[in-house]
């Protein structure tokens, strides 16, 4: 008698784990796949914002994903890099002057409910404030540059907000303004969370 409910437990907990490692390895290849794209994308935004002495920081760093034949347009992908173990990827702005140090594109998969989502956004310091028992603090925002369900990411929307982002942020560095890109952020973007460090 005993050994028919954990029998019917049993397959029931095999079927619900057989169900669970198929989701789980349709979410890697979609994560692993778009995770791929926009490692590529950010590196060659990166170099492009190098070419004129714009210095960010990526994370991951080129030496987890990349091998170079000419540091740092030759290259190609390591071959055994697991991108779907990738959780979030950011492109750091480090320029001194004007307030940049921080500002940045940052993408990050996070479970909502039993699906993963996927979330771009522009994060950059709003200023200080002094916490009596902490110091000094800077502030910072974000702004909801592209989100979505992972199975519904749409890459080419990605690379739209992408485009336009980092078109007004070149341009930014290049007139020595800052302003340019936060009031455009401001302006064409949902408000996201805002957090001190």
């Amino acid at each position: 008698m005993t050994d028919d409910w954990f029998q019917a437990l049993d397959d029931e907990l095999t079927e619900k784990e057989n169900e669970i490692k198929q989701d789980v390895g349709v979410q890697n290849d979609a994560k692993g796949n778009l995770n791929k794209v926009l490692v590529e994308d950010f590196w060659k935004v990166w170099n492009r914002f190098n070419n004129i002495n714009v210095h960010f920081t990526m994370e991951p760093s080129h030496s987890a994903f990349a091998q170079f034949q000419v540091f740092p347009n030759e290259w190609s992908f390591k071959p055994n890099f697991n991108f779907a173990a990738i959780n979030s990827l950011s492109l750091i702005d480090r320029t001194q002057d004007q307030g940049r140090m921080g500002d940045s594109i940052k993408v990050r998969f996070y479970n909502k409910g039993d699906e993963m989502a996927f979330r771009m956004v522009f994060e950059f310091c709003e200023g200080e404030h002094y916490y009596k028992y902490s110091g000094w603090k800077r502030i910072f925002g974000q702004y909801i540059l592209y989100e979505s369900n992972l199975d519904k990411v749409n890459v080419k929307k990605v690379h739209e907000a992408l485009a336009d982002v980092i078109k007004v942020w070149y341009e930014s560095h290049l007139r020595r303004n800052r302003e340019m890109i936060i009031d455009h952020i401001k302006n064409d973007y949902e408000r996201g969370e805002s957090f001190t460090q």
